[in-house]
């Protein structure tokens, strides 16, 4: 069984604590990855905070990028040496995942989120002593210098590119830009108003700046994130602290409001806000999670009056296999500059990283590995 040294949570609330741990041999349909680098994800810590449900002691972690070490023997389409960039998993056998939409895999919640063990309930991860832990975290668990992964969620990308740079495509970049390049889909002359200038609103931004949208708003509480969204893209930005947003974007569209808004910063005031912001038969995509059990009150007749669209977006409804490598192509090509927003922390300082990303100090904190 492979050894790895791992970022463990051991309870709600719990620190990151570096230890040793031992991999399950890879199944069939598995890779062993050595991991390079990891991004942290909010998602990362909500579960960490118990706002997000998993079962802990566990090894998180979702952004991972590293080099394939050994393969299964059904495994066709890796072959050792490879660079992989590690993404959500999905079963391939569903109906869902069948017709090409693996967001929607009929088992996506527990392969991904709340099993903690492959779907037959099995284990990735020990501890060194052989004591439980949770792994399999979106199939993969990469805050551990080795990860187990399969063959579907690990995506061969272009040798060279440093690690740190294609780690955050693997969750954040393409949750953020899929929103906007899969589903809400701008046309000549519309309006997008992101709220929330966290990794995933500029990654929807930098992709928004690939559309034939007109005017791109960015909605923040943060002075410096809104200057770092005016420096990608941004036509306009609204500060929430002292603008009203949805006044403000009346007043920028001449009253008729946006044809898109996109809220990623999981409150629900900025939830409202974008709803309520949007033009007549306009579509309010929702990628920000709030604590499980959250609930936001609609006027019911404004429903009818202005037919919104209110879509939830999955990993930016992305089929990775296509769409991950055209993402690294576009930041290859210099259009898609997601450099911007990541800062490095080597893995010991894990806990560092974390208070960081928690702070709002750092849009994409990225776990080095040494």
């Amino acid at each position: 069984m492979p050894s790895a040294t791992a970022a463990v949570v051991r309870g709600p609330g719990q620190p990151f604590t570096l230890e040793p741990v031992r991999l399950d041999d890879p199944r069939p349909d598995e890779v062993l990855v050595r991991i390079a680098a990891a991004g942290i994800c909010h998602t990362d810590l909500s579960v960490r905070a118990g706002h997000t449900p998993g079962p802990l002691p566990a090894v998180l972690g979702h952004e991972g990028v590293g080099t394939v070490e050994a393969v299964g023997g059904a495994v066709t389409r890796l072959t050792v040496g490879q660079t992989v960039l590690l993404t959500f998993a999905s079963c391939g056998r569903c109906p869902e995942c069948r017709a090409g939409r693996p967001v929607r895999c009929a088992h996506w919640p527990r392969l991904n989120l709340f099993g903690g063990s492959r779907a037959d309930g099995s284990a990735t991860l020990a501890g060194a002593d052989g004591s439980p832990l949770h792994g399999h975290f979106f199939g993969q668990s990469s805050f551990a210098t080795l990860a187990l992964a399969t063959e579907r969620n690990a995506i061969p990308v272009p040798a060279g590119v440093p690690a740190e740079l294609l780690a955050p495509f693997g969750c954040g970049v393409q949750t953020g830009a899929g929103a906007v390049l899969n589903v809400l889909r701008p046309e000549p002359g519309d309006t997008l108003v992101v709220f929330g200038a966290g990794a995933v609103g500029l990654s929807a931004l930098l992709a928004a700046r690939l559309t034939p949208a007109t005017r791109l708003v960015a909605v923040d509480v943060r002075p410096e994130r809104l200057l770092l969204a005016r420096e990608l893209g941004a036509t306009e930005v609204v500060d929430a602290r002292t603008e009203d947003p949805v006044a403000a974007v009346a007043e920028l569209t001449g009253g008729r409001g946006a044809e898109h808004t996109l809220e990623t910063s999981g409150q629900l005031g900025a939830l409202d806000a974008a709803v309520r912001a949007l033009a007549v038969g306009g579509t309010c995509a929702v990628v920000g999670a709030p604590p499980t059990g959250s609930r936001l009150a609609l006027d019911v007749p404004a429903l009818l009056d202005r037919v919104p669209r209110i879509v939830g977006v999955n990993q930016g409804a992305s089929r990775p296999g296509r769409f991950l490598p055209a993402l690294v192509d576009l930041y290859l090509a210099g259009r898609l500059p997601v450099d911007r927003l990541v800062r490095t922390f080597p893995f010991a300082e894990v806990e560092r990283a974390a208070a960081a990303a928690a702070a709002g100090e750092v849009v994409k904190p990225v776990l080095v590995m040494p």
